[in-house]
């Protein structure tokens, strides 16, 4: 009998079929590929609203409470993370307009997506959401500083803010909204009691509908600059593999529980690609196509990385012994 329980079990192989299905879409009918584009939001805020409606939203307050988890996010990603990529950018140096993109995506932690992974791979998705709020604002307040850092002061200048406020309205507050109102629906109506049931369902299909339409819709302009974009790959995939263990570090500092851990892990490792493609797409025409060719080339390489982390961070990065 197909059950929920079995197709979350079987997540891992649909999600790679998917990222090979998407690849062979992107590559043997390119027109219909890139025309899946439009379809990535809306994507999104259906698998975010799935995943929103699973949280128990009245236990929040008590996971916003947890300040030593709060801490050791934002020491994570704002000061170990800028480290890291500073140091891998400059073993591996890039012109400026690939410079830019990667640091648009290296240097912002993910604030939609990663509340996914985290409850993959057994990590506190409570908590994640919880720091929601302060992710997007601190990455608001400090991404000029960090390009004017990496970069130059004249970079400064191209970035538009606009595009990121407008992803974030639509792809977090109100698939959020909407979650609260179906929990609030639930506890009035049984018919909304199943509808809540119901949407335990999204997320495993719409995160598979996601990685087919961002790897199909965006894989050829990896594929057109591919002898540019080949040399930033050695960044992401070193970035992902020196994460868990910087953020092991990090959880060991303060302390933090296994559930806290993994959720640190996964927020260090995982980056908002998807939200500030549309900054690199706000970009002037010399720099937007390779800013936005090395943010999707990130997405391609942290899906398949965020795969390995499910198993491997629950396994042997923060093990349930711990």
């Amino acid at each position: 009998m197909f059950t929920r329980e079995g197709l979350e079990n079987q997540q891992i192989w649909i999600y790679v079929l998917s990222l090979i299905l998407g690849a062979f879409i992107g590559l043997s009918f390119e027109r219909f590929g890139t025309g899946l584009q439009w379809m990535i939001s809306p994507l999104i805020v259906i698998l975010l609203y799935g995943m929103f409606a699973q949280i128990p939203f009245l236990k929040l307050r008590e996971a916003a409470s947890d300040i030593r988890f709060m801490f050791a996010l934002l020491i994570g990603n704002f000061v170990c993370v800028p480290i890291v990529v500073w140091i891998l950018t400059s073993i591996f140096p890039q012109s400026p307009p690939i410079l830019l993109g990667i640091c648009l995506v290296l240097l912002t932690p993910c604030i939609d997506y990663v509340i996914v992974f985290t409850q993959l791979g057994k990590g506190n998705e409570k908590l994640m959401l919880a720091a929601t709020p302060l992710l997007f604002i601190v990455q608001m307040v400090l991404l000029p500083l960090y390009l004017w850092l990496f970069i130059g002061e004249e970079m400064i200048s191209v970035v538009r803010i606009q595009p990121f406020l407008e992803a974030f309205c639509i792809l977090i507050v109100i698939p959020l909204l909407l979650a609260v109102l179906t929990q609030l629906w639930a506890k009035k109506q049984s018919f909304g009691d199943k509808t809540l049931e119901l949407t335990a369902w999204l997320p495993v299909p719409f995160m598979a509908f996601v990685l087919i339409a961002v790897v199909a819709s965006q894989i050829g302009k990896v594929y057109n600059d591919f002898d540019i974009i080949i040399n930033v790959v050695p960044i992401y995939v070193l970035f992902l593999i020196i994460m868990p263990f910087v953020s092991r570090l990090i959880a060991r500092s303060f302390s933090l529980n296994k559930g806290a851990g993994r959720a640190l892990i996964f927020s260090m490792g995982t980056r908002n690609s998807l939200v500030v493609l549309p900054l690199a797409l706000a970009l002037p025409e010399s720099w937007r196509t390779l800013a936005a060719a090395v943010i999707v080339t990130q997405t391609i390489v942290e899906l398949i990385g965020e795969l390995i982390y499910i198993k491997v961070v629950p396994k042997w990065i923060f093990r349930d012994s711990n």
